[in-house]
């Protein structure tokens, strides 16, 4: 499962985004962080391994909207599709 997680601050790490998903999840595995540039306002596709589409469900309705670090975050889960 991924998330997408938007309008993030440019100086963010990657370790800073880890902390702020387990704080509200802590049980994710996680698989992976890609970034994406978009001018003003990047972001991030988080990746997590194994079956956790009711978590990723949750931490997505906590940080969609959150102010954090002078943001206001979009968030939202991608489901995987199967073959």
């Amino acid at each position: 499962m991924k998330l997408w997680l938007g309008n993030i601050a440019p100086d963010t790490t990657d370790e800073e985004i880890k902390e702020l998903v387990n704080k509200y999840a802590p049980g994710l595995t996680w698989a992976g962080i890609q970034r994406v540039e978009s001018g003003s306002r990047p972001g991030a596709m988080l990746e997590f391994s194994g079956e956790q589409t009711g978590a990723l469900e949750k931490v997505s309705q906590r940080l969609n909207g959150m102010y954090w670090k002078e943001r206001s975050l979009v968030c939202e889960p991608i489901p995987t599709l199967r073959p």
